[in-house]
């Protein structure tokens, strides 16, 4: 009888990382153990793809809470944030490190045959899945049935192996933005069904704080449990006495009682992986649901919630084309005069208790259902998350010049609209002008914002934006001027720039 597969990700090198130092024994790649171990001389993670590092994020904050105590919420208020304080000043306590992670013996091993980490071995079975889903089907970018070739050349009959972690990587991606709709077929008692709910995070953005070390980061991305919670009731799956039971319905009051387990919480798919013989690659998977029911809202801490008029909140979406300053009304809380209110990220409510923090977004704008766009990713400068509450007259004035730069892109969009409409003798619709002029405004947007927030330069606000735009306006026009009937249409839309054309009023 052959050896077990293992890859143990407590053990093994795979994440990969940039240390503070570089030498020869700074390694590219570190398990988990070291990763806590180092991480005050680890300076980030380079975990790609974005999704994938998000859904790390989650993981190891859920675990960095456990491992320094931070999981319980202390004697009173501020006992918590005194005791995170004090994790900044020296490493991890190695013992600490290797207490928890033997404390689940092989649960962190991808393969192990009861509990493979964040898997099911009963689907394994053939009268739970009669079929699996094929590694092509697991593996991010990869064409799978009949499916269009777009990356490269991949077929189900011959399918190539997966690198263990990179299958982890896509395993975390399936389990936080998965799809919903059609998935593998599975058997749980009486019920046989072949359909699955979206993961948690589909199509949002998160927004992490990241600090000068893995230490900082990890520290700063906790937030604190409830009064009176134990930690014995806040678990992660992996924790758990036995499998789940995914015909279970959710609890009706607090499913999620406390950070570690919203955290890890809310996935609706299964899945299990499938190694070859030396555990270093996966040769196949089983992708199919995980709930029956539908789970509850996590009120994940590290998504924007747009509150609408109804008072429903919504995470913000992860849109590839829009640039992280956009979002720094709710990142900062800024004051605005939208419909839509953004809340901010709970996790940013005490970061400013451990100093200056850089915020990184990361995310996957997808549609709601099955279709996949592209990769999220960005970083602001250093930012003061308390500005609106330690300095409310900046925090104004912040929010003035990113009203401005909004407002100022929306009317140079309708204005392009109308400008082509006009000369088209068509309706404002979704044209070329509108989205050529898009790309040229945006990026000349961000670089003003940024140049008066490095200056503390907030006079005017608004006369940089209305300077882009205009230019970008003539730009986008100027060349498509044949006769006085197109001109006329240019300038005519150039008042749109400006608010549009007032309207007369009427003596009575």
């Amino acid at each position: 009888m052959g050896q077990q597969a293992s890859f143990d990700l407590a053990a093994r090198d795979w994440i990969e990382v940039r240390w503070a130092e570089r030498g020869a024994q700074r390694p590219p790649r570190v398990g988990l153990r070291d990763l806590f171990v180092h991480a005050h001389e680890i300076e980030a993670l380079t975990v790609t793809p974005a999704p994938a590092l998000s859904a790390m994020y989650r993981l190891l904050y859920a675990m960095m809470a456990r491992i320094t105590g931070l999981d319980d919420p202390g004697d009173h208020e501020d006992d918590w944030l005194d005791r995170r304080q004090e994790f900044l000043a020296a490493p991890l306590d190695p013992e600490a490190v290797d207490a928890y992670f033997e404390e689940f013996g092989g649960r962190f091993d991808l393969f192990d045959p009861e509990r493979p980490f964040l898997q099911d071995p009963r689907l394994a079975d053939p009268q739970v899945c009669p079929k699996s889903a094929g590694v092509n089907k697991l593996a991010l970018g990869r064409p799978a049935g009949n499916n269009s070739v777009w990356f490269g050349h991949h077929w189900d009959i011959s399918p190539a192996p997966v690198a263990a972690a990179e299958a982890f990587a896509a395993l975390l991606v399936w389990l936080y933005y998965g799809p919903s709709g059609r998935c593998g077929t599975r058997t749980h008692g009486d019920i046989t069904k072949a359909d699955v709910s979206a993961g948690p995070l589909r199509s949002s953005l998160s927004y992490h704080p990241e600090g000068a070390t893995v230490l900082e980061t990890l520290l700063a991305g906790l937030t604190p449990p409830p009064r009176h919670l134990s930690p014995d009731d806040d678990l992660c799956p992996w924790e758990l006495p036995g499998l789940p039971d995914p015909l279970a319905a959710p609890p009706a009051s607090a499913p999620y009682p406390g950070p570690r387990s919203r955290l890890t919480g809310g996935w609706q798919h299964a899945l299990l992986l499938v190694p070859d013989a030396t555990g270093d690659h996966v040769v196949d998977a089983w992708i199919t649901w995980g709930r029956r029911h539908k789970q509850p809202s996590t009120n994940d801490a590290y998504v924007i919630h747009q509150i609408s008029q109804q008072g429903n909140p919504d995470a913000r979406p992860a849109e590839a084309d829009r640039a992280l300053w956009r979002d720094l009304d709710g990142l900062l809380q800024l004051p605005t005069n939208n419909a839509v209110e953004p809340r901010r990220p709970e996790v940013f409510d005490t970061v400013d208790d451990l100093g200056t923090f850089k915020a990184r977004a990361l995310g996957f704008q997808q549609d709601g259902k099955t279709k996949d766009i592209q990769f999220v990713s960005a970083i602001t400068p250093p930012l003061l998350f308390r500005v609106r509450d330690d300095d409310p007259q900046v925090a104004r004035r912040i929010g003035d010049l990113h009203a401005f730069g909004e407002l100022y892109g929306r009317r140079l969009e309708f204005a392009a609209k109308r400008a082509w409409a006009l000369a088209t003798d068509t309706k404002p619709a979704r044209c070329a002008w509108a989205e050529h002029a898009a790309a040229a405004y945006w990026p000349q947007a961000e670089e003003i914002f940024w140049t008066r927030m490095r200056a503390q330069d907030y006079t005017e606000p608004w006369r940089p934006f209305l300077r882009a735009a205009t230019a970008v306006f003539e730009q986008v026009t100027q060349e498509h001027i044949r006769d006085a009937r197109s001109a006329r249409a240019i300038e005519q839309a150039r008042l749109e720039l400006h608010g549009g054309r007032r309207k007369a009023k009427h003596k009575s």
